[in-house]
């Protein structure tokens, strides 16, 4: 591993924060956590911590010593002044006094003892930050170290590689007890340069954030180099499969989703290739325990191994839902057997979070994608410890009574901030997204916790912020099952689909050749007979329920004059959705609509309105607000509606209108 570490950077680092109001050792904090960070194989999602003591105004405005320590769960990558609460240092360390306390009472004094209250809580390892006398403290999750320090004779191993530059601590969880033990083993040789915490990572520190960083890089080489003493590069050759990863994909999605009450408990599943897949089958009854403590919180305690190579292509779903039936079984015995250790525990859903299947690769389960990526990034790290591991020696975690107490850690678990967003887990697609409805509907879904896919043919032309894009042309068969696999092999599977894309012409009957009725009926009908052609198929492939809302048009029931040329195909489409209501929903399958009307949108333009004014009669205003209830109709009155429509599980073939009341438009 190679040093970040640039001085001319780190100077203008300072420069930049001194005019912040921020001091040189704290910009140098700040600097050397993010290089830190930014390194994969030392530490990931919210992993690690860092801190400096400074002597600064605390809560009286006297001059104090403060100890700065990254926030709980803080990402290191990117983390500013904002990620490292302050604290009093002299109370802290106070607390070494104490023989005992339990967690609670420990985020209590750290609470008590903050500067501003209005920073994150500090790390479960504050104490072990504050307890240890040195300014500067760096402690990593590093993957070469965690393959050392995992193993069966962990203490030789370390005695071996390290000598006397690192002290070792055996395992203690996080808190007071691993604070007072790692530094009553520290005082006993002062002059170690750092900490080995067996199965958990490494600590060091120096006088300067340069130094611990430096000896930080240093001794993570030193385990590299120790490793490639036993590690033996292998070269690996995928064994073709007859089964699709498409296909697994979608058998895994379906067996993972849970019946909760009327709504789906669904699931985003991530697919990603790694090349040291079935050495892990090598020693798949082995893998009992994550590679350091706080992984277990993300990925549980094992992956799901699963080996096709005997199973016939006919049978595979069967063996795997009896797979993932097992696993659930046998984490339900796991929590039974250690309830004991938490009798406050709430057991999580019993499903695996990585799935390991031989000859193909590793697909990871989350709540959103997010979750689902953190999880994946978590995994191939982990397993690649693991790998590295074996290849040394035996790799062996903490144990299972550990692990629980872990899991079920109120505050490590405090780190995955629960969400009840409605629509968790669920993808929704939306053709003619990068339009005024299309949009506005998109960061509806977004906001109900749905991932969300725009497919439009136009090109994206801005950031859209946490929405995925992928240009496609509706009224083209190939270009729609293109975007549905991106779709499928980013998120998993589909589970919303809103057939929103549309265009008008404006023109008299007798004006209409074919080229403009076919022009208008490829985008307003046909369109939306492929996208949905395609979305049952992949609805009946989930077997997980799906639904198909399509925007409509009150020209469907109340046609405009001179506008026959888009009136005739939503018309169509009116039936369209019907019929598909009548052929699909026994698949659990719901077709709904929306009849909206005078949208301010890229269809009805400012152009159009006038000609459309023009010829009622009306004026713009007039024309806007001309309804029952006086009130012009808003993008986000159709998104609101097609959310609506989205988790109305027992409706199917409906319309809703959205047009601020039109007797002529109305249907029932």
């Amino acid at each position: 591993m190679k040093s970040r570490w640039n001085e001319k950077k780190s100077q203008l680092f300072i420069k930049k924060y001194l005019s912040k109001g921020i001091n040189r050792d704290l910009a140098l904090r700040i600097y050397s956590s993010r290089l830190l960070g930014q390194e994969p194989k030392l530490v990931l999602h919210g992993g690690g911590n860092t801190s400096v003591k400074i002597i600064q105004k605390d809560s009286f405005k006297k001059k104090s010593n403060i100890l700065f320590v990254k926030g709980s769960g803080k990402n290191m990558k990117d983390i500013g002044i904002e990620g490292f609460p302050a604290l009093e240092l002299d109370n802290l360390i106070n607390l070494k006094k104490l023989n005992k306390i339990n967690d609670y009472q420990m985020i209590n004094f750290q609470k008590k003892f903050m500067v501003d209250t209005n920073f994150p809580n500090s790390s479960v390892e504050t104490l072990l930050h504050a307890f240890l006398p040195h300014k500067y403290i760096d402690h990593t999750h590093s993957n070469a170290i965690l393959s050392i320090i995992n193993q069966e004779n962990d203490y030789d191993i370390c005695k071996k590689v390290f000598g006397n530059e690192l002290a070792i601590v055996p395992y203690i969880m996080p808190g007071f007890m691993l604070a007072k033990k790692a530094t009553q083993i520290y005082d006993k040789n002062p002059k170690v340069k750092g900490l080995i915490l067996l199965k958990h990572g490494i600590f060091t520190f120096g006088k300067t954030a340069k130094e611990s960083y430096k000896r930080m890089i240093r001794y993570v080489n030193i385990a590299e180099n120790e490793l490639r003493k036993k590690n033996k590069i292998k070269k690996f050759f995928f064994k073709n499969q007859s089964i699709s990863t498409d296909l697994l994909i979608s058998i895994l999605r379906k067996n993972l989703t849970l019946k909760n009450n009327k709504y789906f408990d669904k699931k985003i599943i991530i697919f990603s290739k790694i090349n040291f897949v079935n050495d892990l089958f090598n020693y798949q009854n082995k893998i009992k325990g994550p590679i350091t403590p706080d992984h277990v919180i993300r990925i549980k305690s094992k992956p799901l191994f699963i080996d096709l190579d005997k199973i016939d292509y006919k049978k595979v779903e069967d063996f795997i839902n009896k797979k993932i039936l097992n696993y659930s079984k046998n984490y339900f015995k796991y929590f039974k057997r250690n309830k004991h250790l938490n009798k406050n525990a709430i057991m999580h859903d019993p499903l695996p979070r990585l799935i390991i299947i031989k000859g193909i690769g590793l697909f990871s389960i989350g709540k959103n994608y997010k979750d689902a990526k953190i999880i994946m990034d978590i995994g191939k790290s982990s397993l690649s410890v693991i790998n590295d591991a074996y290849k040394y020696g035996k790799f062996k975690s903490i144990s299972e009574k550990e692990i629980f107490k872990m899991e079920y850690w109120p505050l490590e678990l405090a780190k995955l901030k629960p969400s009840k967003s409605t629509l968790q887990g669920h993808v929704t697609v939306i053709s003619g997204g990068l339009g005024t409805i299309g949009y506005a509907t998109a960061l509806k879904f977004k906001n109900e916790g749905s991932e969300v896919v725009i497919i439009d043919r136009q090109k994206l032309n801005k950031e859209i912020d946490g929405i995925t894009y992928f240009k496609c042309d509706v009224s083209d068969e190939l270009d729609i099952k293109k975007a549905f696999k991106k779709i499928l092999h980013k998120f998993g599977g589909i589970d919303i689909v809103i057939s929103n894309a549309g265009f008008a012409i404006q023109k008299p009957l007798s004006q209409l050749n074919k080229n403009l009725l076919d022009k208008s009926f490829s985008t307003n009908f046909y369109a939306h007979h492929f996208l949905t052609q395609q979305s049952t198929k992949i609805f009946k492939k989930q077997a997980t329920g799906g639904c198909v809302l399509f925007n409509i048009s009150k020209q469907a029931i109340n046609p405009g004059k001179n506008f026959g040329a888009y009136g005739m195909p939503k018309a169509t489409l009116l039936s369209l959705m019907k019929q598909y209501a009548l052929e699909f929903s026994k698949y659990d399958i719901r077709f709904n609509g929306v009849n909206a009307d005078r949208i301010r949108s890229g269809l009805l333009t400012k152009e159009l309105i006038s000609k459309r004014a023009k010829i009622r009669g009306l004026s713009v205003d007039n024309y806007m607000q001309g309804n029952l209830l006086n009130k012009e109709v808003k993008p986000e009155d159709v998104a609101n509606s097609f959310f609506h429509l989205s988790i109305s599980t027992k409706t199917t073939a409906c319309i809703i209108t959205v047009d601020g009341g039109n007797i002529e438009a109305s249907l029932r």
